[in-house]
């Protein structure tokens, strides 16, 4: 199996497309890249940008540069040494223009005699043999339906019509009577959809891949790419949505001839994947959690937790929010997917179908974690159950009669509930909770458990020994296109833990400068305009109306508030319009600009360097300093880059950490080193420092007691780092003479002070000189 040392994802999309990506490979090297990783590249709904919602899996999207793209980058990738990453989607379609989709097409047209219709996880019996489609106005809007090319219209929205269906002169009405489909109003797939989707999302419809035909369908064109030697591993997106992760995962390995693999999979604290997954690793969301708390200061939680509870009228109790957050979606946009698996409950087991909609909730809201994967994980399930019935002493009975259902994972039942937990738990937690837990937003991230506030660096080492050990060939990273801030936005965030007085002081004027009648919001609003500042006002207006919505406290998707909305609007719009906000905001980033950039660099080079495989997401060798999508997958310029990496080389030095080429610094020094000195990165040994300081380094070195590695050094918490008058006495020990990668200085051996080391920028990285 080859295996990358680090990877460079680049989002391929109409207007940027894998020849584009093919242009950028001569780049990618000299950065120090060893594999490029793509998006999704399968045709895709017209005008999609990031790809998930594959409509032809037959092929790659000639919007996206079609088969010769994928030929070129290829190419490109091998010429260069380089290897191969793709992000696949096996576990839903895109289907919100079914013309587009000859699957859906066909499921729609033939209803279950369509040779599709096993390939989809239709409910038939409860459609009464129908597919329901949510796009109607209202179940009225049936009068606006008409007859056109032999089509079924619903103003843009095309469908087919089954053979024998219609007749020159039909009402449009009863010709849609006859058809495998029905068209209903949007507001009921809440309750009465009868497909399974990705999360809620009405125009993405799950596919069974654990079906052996399906799985050969929807991966011939996968499999060909490993056939001829275009592509050397793969991203699975959101494996939990799959009815047999480990199954699926088993003869993936076997069709691409045992390449590597790794899934899309959020662990949550203490989690381990489940042992019989044939893949090397996640994409890194666990890492990044580490990362981030690491160089957050613990002795801020107690004021931050403060002005919470200042700002929300009492203490936040997380595990009640998410709770009643998750009821909030099974009860919701979820429901129908809650009423399914209770359809599923025998009818003797004596429970009626809203009871048992009730106590399934009730435990999938208990869940500590996305999923089981049984038999593995029965203890989970049987912890949700018990806290449920804590929760809840009146579903006693219900839950006592579900507990054995739901343990058999042969049964439909208990295979559904499994993959209906992991939808409950992003929608709830990331997509909600998220947004209403909002002390520190740094804490708020994909994959993260924002109780656990910091980290300290024995605490790191402990988790890096442990993934050096267990997971070595599993992905790193810092931002991808999911990540709710990128790395930066969240490093610069996380000085806030430092100056909890100041952020205090400064949100209290802006509250009353710019008042919002929702306090959390307003906490999570101005730590994130913080964050990325400066910024156009575009931008800013359509995070707060996606956070406000998300949290769901004072306005939401369904129902908008327009009042609270328009108040919002109004705050975004006073950063730049009143000028006692302006400055407010201007004073406040001055004061966390420098402690940002060098928590960016340190957490930049620590993800670079710790075990595992590091990847950089497209243009984060510069600042990035983006939000929730689609802040995030902004077009950003590589020709600036190639020309700053140019400058590098030909001997030019930043000036000053806080100058955009030093990240570019760091990020190709790192890189390049794993990348041609492969040897420095075999082990994972903590360093400690001694001295008044020794808590404000973080420092480990890669290599083994036998030979060491290279040496990462990273400042952390560096607002009190300056207040306490430096690094003072702060020695580390050196077995042997080493040389920065950054700086060209040498050091030791022997007892070397971290001052002198960390004289130019905030890290260091040294490798042995001989």
């Amino acid at each position: 199996m080859r295996t990358p040392v680090s990877t460079y994802r680049l989002q391929i999309r109409p207007g940027f497309t894998l020849q584009d990506a093919a242009q950028t490979v001569p780049y990618l090297k000299s950065l120090g890249v060893d594999w490029i990783y793509l998006s999704p590249i399968l045709t895709a709904e017209r005008g999609s940008d990031h790809g998930y919602d594959v409509t032809d899996p037959s092929a790659i999207d000639p919007d996206r540069g079609g088969a010769d793209g994928l030929l070129a980058a290829s190419a490109a990738a091998r010429e260069a040494g380089m290897g191969v990453l793709v992000d696949i989607v096996p576990n839903h379609v895109g289907v919100a223009t079914p013309a587009q989709n000859p699957w859906w097409w066909s499921l729609l047209k033939e209803g279950q005699q369509s040779r599709y219709a096993q390939a989809f996880d239709v409910d038939w019996d409860f459609g009464g043999g129908r597919v329901r489609i949510p796009v109607l106005g209202d179940d009225s809007d049936v009068d606006a339906l008409e007859i056109k090319d032999g089509e079924l219209r619903y103003y843009d929205h095309r469908f087919p019509l089954a053979e024998g269906t219609y007749t020159e002169g039909d009402d449009p009405r009863e010709v849609h009577d006859r058809q495998h489909y029905e068209l209903i109003g949007w507001r009921r797939a809440d309750t009465d959809l009868n497909y399974r989707r990705f999360f809620a999302v009405n125009s993405l419809a799950g596919i069974r891949v654990e079906i052996p035909e399906v799985f050969d369908e929807a991966h011939a064109e996968v499999v060909r790419w490993f056939r001829e030697g275009l592509v050397d591993g793969l991203r699975i997106d959101h494996p939990d949505g799959l009815a047999d992760p480990e199954g699926y995962l088993a003869r993936l390995r076997e069709a691409t001839g045992g390449s590597y693999l790794l899934i899309e999979k959020i662990l949550e604290p203490g989690e381990a994947l489940p042992a019989g997954f044939e893949c090397e690793g996640t994409t890194g969301y666990d890492a990044l959690a580490d990362v981030d708390r690491v160089f957050v200061d613990a002795a801020g939680q107690g004021p931050l937790d403060a002005l919470d509870a200042e700002l929300r009228g009492g203490a936040a109790d997380y595990e009640d929010m998410i709770r009643g957050t998750k009821r909030r979606i099974t009860d919701g946009i979820l429901h129908s997917e809650m009423l399914r698996l209770a359809r599923l409950v025998p009818a003797g087991a004596g429970l009626g179908q809203e009871a048992a909609a009730d106590a399934l909730s009730e435990i999938i809201a208990a869940f500590p974690v996305y999923r089981s994967y049984l038999p593995e994980g029965a203890d989970v399930l049987k912890e949700a159950c018990e806290l449920a019935v804590r929760r809840r002493p009146e579903l006693e009975g219900a839950v006592g009669v579900l507990l054995p259902l739901l343990l058999d994972a042969e049964a439909e039942l208990g295979m559904r509930f499994q993959q209906t937990s992991g939808m409950v738990m992003a929608k709830g937690v990331e997509d909600t909770a998220f947004f209403r837990y909002t002390r520190l937003g740094t804490l708020t991230e994909v994959g993260a458990d924002p109780t656990e506030f910091a980290v300290t660096p024995e605490e790191f080492h402990t988790r890096m020994t442990r993934r050096q050990a267990e997971l070595p060939l599993s992905m790193t990273t810092l931002s991808t296109h999911d990540t709710k801030r990128s790395e930066d936005t969240r490093a610069r965030i996380s000085v806030l833990a430092e100056l909890a007085p100041e952020w205090q002081a400064s949100l209290q004027r802006l509250q009353k400068l710019a008042p919002l009648p929702d306090g959390p919001l307003a906490n999570l609003l101005w730590q994130a305009i913080a964050g990325v500042w400066p910024a156009d006002r575009d931008r800013l207006q359509s995070y707060a109306q996606k956070a406000a919505r998300e949290a769901g406290n004072s306005t939401n998707w369904i129902d908008p508030d327009e009042a609270f909305e328009a108040e919002l609007s109004a705050a975004v719009d006073a950063a730049f319009d009143t000028p006692e906000v302006t400055a407010e905001l201007e004073s406040l980033v001055a004061l966390l600009e420098p402690y940002g950039a060098a928590n960016s660099l340190g957490a930049k080079l620590v993800q670079l360097t710790m075990p595992g495989v590091p990847d950089v997401y497209q243009g984060t060798e510069f600042w990035d300093r983006s939000l929730t999508d689609p802040d995030n997958r902004r077009p950003f310029d590589f020709g600036a880059r190639r020309r700053a990496l140019a400058a590098l080389d030909a001997g030019e030095r930043p000036a000053s950490f806080l100058d955009e080429a030093a990240k570019l610094l760091v990020t190709s020094r790192a890189l390049r080193l794993r990348r041609d000195r492969p040897e420095l990165f075999s082990g994972y040994t903590p360093v400690t420092a001694t001295g008044a300081a020794a808590a404000n380094l973080l420092a480990f070195d890669r290599g083994t007691p036998a030979a060491p590695g290279a040496l990462t050094l990273a400042t952390r918490l560096p607002r009190g780092l300056e207040q306490r008058g430096g690094w003072q006495d702060t020695t580390i020990e050196l077995a042997a003479a080493m040389a920065d990668e950054l700086t060209g200085s040498t050091h030791g051996p022997g007892t070397v002070a971290v001052g002198e080391i960390l004289r130019d920028y905030p890290v260091a990285l040294l490798v042995p000189t001989a």
